[in-house]
């Protein structure tokens, strides 16, 4: 072994040192949690109040669309004082704007799915508050509804016919989910904060009554034994995660999902929305704060993968040492947009638009309130 070729080893020796020590990049553990992601708001668009097959359209909680069809379907979250509770269809036509930009062009909508119980009646009124809407492979309307403690009804996940609207069969909620005391609860959801989201995981493909697939539903804030009075502290609420078989159904896991600490001022904080992104435990989580400086809304994306399971666990304040909950990281803050956006609720993945992006769409619900307007938004969704 000469010379020339031992400096030859050490100067290659060197090279190779300096590339792993300098040039490749340093990539942080929470890093590899997540999706490489970003989202671009695109366009917004007013919907007026209006009638339609007898009904007014308001109230839109929930979003979901049938990439086969070509279809969007609207949950209206009406307790029956402005018809029945009720699905509507809906199409939207996109084009490019003069920077060949993708833009809203219309939003029509086409039908009306009343729902009803297991006699094929309408609901009574107050008893279903319909706030979380996702399509099945087996061609059924999945829904979470609030329910209202101060009229004895629990809140529930149930599925139903997607063309007539009668109920097929309801999934079992948690014993620790429902109040004790219509009165004074020590457990159980807290009104109008319960079943807001719902979203499904199904295998690609999946068709029929044979593929069982995944269901996950969240309380938009935290339960009675959960809740914690000091307003330093954010609260925590429970995500669900349920398996779905024919003829069956199983609660796999709860975890614990940490909200944003409330800002000053603020009446109603929550998770409104959860939309599943791939086959990985990833998700998109849209939470929304109301109080004296209006709507404030930030969409997350989540990591399910390694949270601990709640089940077991009484109530989730105070310490919780040894608690892994799940993991968010902020996507897109809608103050930093400087588009005014309203009290949004539902949001899918909707289809590709004219330039070959994904669309992401929100909607947002106007509480029947004739002064305020059902907005929708378009997003770009893209890998970075």
């Amino acid at each position: 072994m000469n010379l020339l070729y031992l400096q030859r080893v050490l100067l290659l020796g060197l090279a190779l040192l300096g590339l792993t020590g300098c040039a490749l990049p340093q990539v942080q553990a929470e890093d590899r949690l997540f999706l490489s992601l970003d989202a671009q708001v695109l366009d917004t668009y007013q919907l007026t109040p209006q009638e339609f097959q007898n009904t007014t359209i308001g109230g839109i909680s929930a979003l979901a669309y049938d990439r086969e069809q070509d279809q969007f379907y609207a949950l209206s979250d009406d307790r029956g004082n402005f018809g029945p509770s009720r699905v509507y269809t809906l199409s939207m036509d996109f084009a490019l704007d003069q920077n060949q930009q993708p833009r809203f062009e219309n939003i029509t909508f086409t039908g009306v799915i009343p729902l009803k119980d297991a006699e094929s009646n309408p609901y009574p009124q107050g008893t279903l508050d319909p706030e979380g809407l996702a399509l099945s492979p087996r061609h059924t309307l999945l829904i979470s509804s609030e329910g209202d403690v101060s009229k004895n009804a629990p809140p529930f996940v149930g599925e139903f016919d997607r063309t007539t609207g009668q109920i097929v069969t309801s999934f079992r909620v948690p014993d620790r989910f429902l109040p004790d005391d219509a009165n004074a609860p020590t457990m159980g959801i807290r009104d109008n904060l319960s079943l807001e989201s719902l979203t499904i995981n199904a295998p690609s493909g999946a068709a029929g009554m044979i593929e069982p697939f995944r269901l996950f539903t969240a309380a938009e804030s935290s339960l009675v034994q959960d809740y914690n009075e000091d307003p330093a502290q954010p609260l925590n609420t429970r995500f669900l995660h349920y398996l779905i078989g024919q003829n069956q159904s199983t609660l796999i896991a709860e975890h614990l999902y940490p909200l944003d600490l409330e800002p000053p001022g603020t009446l109603l904080n929550g998770l409104s929305e959860l939309l599943v992104i791939d086959q990985g435990g990833h998700f998109l989580a849209l939470e929304r704060a109301f109080g004296l400086r209006g709507f404030r809304v930030r969409l997350y994306q989540l990591a399910t993968g390694g949270a601990t399971d709640t089940s077991t666990i009484l109530s989730l304040k105070g310490n919780l040492e040894g608690v892994a909950p799940i993991r968010k990281r902020l996507l897109l803050d809608f103050v930093d947009t400087g588009i005014e956006v309203d009290n949004l609720e539902g949001m899918t993945l909707g289809p590709r638009l004219p330039d070959g992006s994904q669309s992401l769409i929100l909607v947002s619900d106007n509480n029947f309130n004739a002064e305020r307007e059902t907005q929708f938004v378009l997003l770009r969704l893209a890998s970075q």
